[in-house]
């Protein structure tokens, strides 16, 4: 237990957690937007089987790191370009995120009546915890490499896992309520989910695209929309003020 006495275990771990929470926003937005499909009463239930998942799938990986760190040694090759089982992993998650948010966005363009027929043939609970695990693989794979290059002590990333999927439990109900209450902002969380299903796949071919380029465009869009968001009340509160101040104005 002397490695808890250790300063640099403490930077490690707080560190880390910081990045898991940052790396598990888009998995979030994920999660609330495949859970807005179902009735209420389910909702939070399959948000915390959802996030349950992702943290077991993360864990798992971890435990499992040699198996991890193979996934990146080539299985073949296509026009000279080397393809590792990642690459696959990320290629194919990568097309079912952009399918995913691609028929999001075109339900949501269709109407709410309609969106709720479709949604009621086609989604139940247990449909959408597998698509939420097959999500969680693609993204539990980017994550947990990225805590074996921070760290390398294995009990230090579990317990900053543990923790950052706790606070996403914590915050998701509060997300995804705030998203189904701004149908403009589900549309821009779509349309980063399919930016950043396009960076997986072009992850997949060797290109690749600095985080943080994606993570200061989705802040600076998102304070945006913040900012349209605070506009679009105060018009609202202007107009709904404004039928009774003429009629106190009008004379009897």
């Amino acid at each position: 237990m002397e490695w808890l006495a250790n300063p640099e275990i403490w930077v490690a771990f707080f560190t880390l957690t910081a990045l898991e929470i940052v790396l598990g926003i888009d998995n979030i937005i994920f999660i609330s937007i495949l859970v807005s499909r179902l009735p209420k009463a389910q909702q939070p239930k399959a948000r915390f089987f959802g996030l349950a998942l992702a943290m077991g799938t993360r864990i798992l990986l971890l435990l499992s790191i040699s198996w991890v760190m193979r996934l990146t040694a080539d299985l073949f090759q296509v026009f000279e370009h080397g393809v590792s089982g990642r690459d696959l992993i990320l290629f194919f998650g990568g097309l079912f995120l952009l399918f995913k948010s691609t028929m999001e966005i075109f339900q949501s363009l269709e109407g709410a009546e309609e969106e709720h027929a479709v949604g009621s043939k086609s989604y139940g609970f247990l449909g959408i915890i597998v698509q939420i695990a097959i999500i969680d693989i693609v993204f539990s794979l980017d994550s947990v490499i990225t805590a074996v290059g921070l760290v390398d002590n294995v009990p230090v990333m579990i317990a900053a896992i543990i923790i950052s999927v706790i606070v996403m439990m914590l915050s998701a109900g509060t997300i995804s309520d705030f998203i189904d209450k701004h149908p403009s902002l589900k549309m821009l969380a779509l349309s980063f989910l399919i930016m950043v299903g396009t960076l997986l796949v072009a992850e997949s071919f060797g290109v690749h695209v600095p985080k943080g380029y994606v993570y200061f465009a989705m802040a600076f869009s998102l304070a945006v929309e913040a900012i349209n968001i605070r506009l679009r009340g105060a018009m609202a509160r202007k107009q709904a003020q404004a039928p009774v101040q003429l009629r106190k104005g009008s004379p009897d």
